[in-house]
């Protein structure tokens, strides 16, 4: 019998949906996906760099969106902090303006992202979305 404090592990399968980020919304957790996104168009920002990858016609349906901070951004709690902005402007604008096929990759910014006003991460995902959706692929 396991410990009440102790949760099991779940396994996936080869398979198995992805963890939902928000409606319509996918995240990218394989280490593959975010390679093939670091070699796609990319935009920065002040607040953070959004790199866009359109996926063949082989892959997943949906918009998929992966979050990354580095520890230059700072401690865990800055990180996370970072990510956490980064979900909710990516869970409030892609849904309504992300094209689907396509992965998004957030990377934050050392002390912007987590210190820059969330009004203007809003004017900065808007921004970048606007010259990758125009940029010829």
């Amino acid at each position: 019998m396991m410990p009440l404090h102790v949760k099991p592990l779940k396994s996936t399968a080869e398979g198995a949906p992805l963890p939902a980020v928000s409606s319509g919304l996918t995240q990218i957790t394989k280490r593959s996906d975010f390679l093939r996104a670091a070699r796609a168009p990319r935009v920065v920002t002040p607040g953070f760099i959004l790199q866009m990858r359109k996926r063949t016609s082989s892959e997943a349906e949906g918009i998929r969106v992966g979050f990354t901070c580095s520890k230059k951004v700072g401690n865990a709690v800055a990180r996370n902090r970072a990510k956490r902005r980064l979900r909710e402007i990516a869970r409030l604008t892609l849904t309504d303006h992300g094209q689907q096929g396509v992965d998004y990759v957030f990377i934050g910014r050392a002390k912007e992202t987590a210190q820059r006003s969330f009004s203007q991460l809003m004017d900065d995902l808007g921004v970048a979305l606007d010259k990758l959706h125009k940029a010829p692929r």
